[in-house]
């Protein structure tokens, strides 16, 4: 008998390690403006400091005010028809009850491929967006499922705490960027021992090389434990765990063509449900978590 997990315990579980996973790249960020103050004048590093927030605030926010416009001309998507998408229309009024949220914006786009994504600000500015695929070859369950998986996303913000963790990851790039660019024309504050000076130089090099790889490393952890936590939080609205189990399994099977798979945007691919590019093996550079791994949670709540 397989032992049962509470999707209670795993949403809890997933919020608690993506706040950690978000508070590692604070502490990248931190580390490596304390290294860079102690190399140049603290008036040079606040100069950098205000530049970099700058531009990766302004960067990430016009992608976060425009993100469900973004998502939507990317795939060419089109509004869901009352007519021809009824039982998709009434799959995302259920879930939308069932979560306590607005009714989100409903899109169709045009492929063979099962998937699904949602995208906006926040629930009141929010679309979901199934492909034809998804609304020929799931069931009334399945559909529902992958509905409450992305009204999940919704729900839980994640656009935004994906924005937020994308400014942070923006500011150690610039950062880290303007201080190599910097060591060519400075040979930064000299006013300490030669042998502190040549360490502290070393090891601003050393984090400023790593700082950007390991908080790009540590969203992509992030966004697959958004996904294990929208899959948790799904089962919370439907209360029936194999409808989305069924339909990951079917994701999982299906033969895509590499045809469709240029459908999708790789900016937009982190959205949807399922990896559209369907890469076999998932690793440290994934943004969707092992797809059996998924299956195997649902099928024990």
């Amino acid at each position: 008998m397989k032992e049962r997990i509470s999707f209670r315990d795993e949403i809890n579980k997933n919020k608690i390690k993506s706040f950690i996973l978000m508070a590692f790249i604070i502490v990248i960020l931190i580390v490596l403006g304390y290294v860079v103050s102690m190399l140049f004048d603290p008036s040079y590093f606040f100069f950098i400091m205000i530049l970099s927030i700058i531009i990766s605030l302004s960067y990430t926010l016009i992608s976060y005010y425009n993100a469900d416009k973004i998502a939507l001309a990317s795939v060419n998507a089109k509004p869901a028809s009352p007519i021809h998408h009824r039982q998709l229309l009434s799959s995302v009024e259920n879930m939308a009850l069932a979560s306590g949220l607005p009714m989100p914006r409903v899109y169709v786009m045009n492929s063979p491929q099962i998937n699904a994504f949602a995208s906006g600000r926040n629930p009141k500015n929010a679309v979901i967006c199934v492909t034809t695929g998804t609304l020929e070859k799931l069931s009334k369950q399945e559909l529902e499922g992958v509905i409450a998986h992305e009204m999940s996303h919704i729900a839980n913000y994640d656009i935004r705490f994906m924005t937020f963790t994308a400014i942070a990851i923006g500011m150690i790039a610039i950062i880290a960027e303007i201080f190599l660019r910097s060591l060519w024309f400075s040979g930064g504050n000299e006013n300490r021992d030669g042998r502190t000076h040549i360490f502290l130089i070393l090891a601003g090099i050393t984090l400023s090389i790593l700082a950007p790889l390991l908080s790009n490393l540590v969203s992509l952890a992030i966004s697959r434990r958004r996904e294990y936590n929208a899959d948790a939080t799904g089962v919370k609205l439907t209360r029936y765990p194999p409808g989305l189990a069924s339909a990951l399994r079917k994701i999982k099977n299906e033969h895509i063509s590499k045809e469709d798979k240029h459908r999708f945007p790789k900016a937009v691919a982190p959205l949807f449900i399922g990896d559209p590019y369907k890469r076999k093996f998932t690793s440290l550079f994934s943004t969707h978590p092992n797809i059996d791994d998924r299956i195997s949670k649902l099928e024990k709540m």
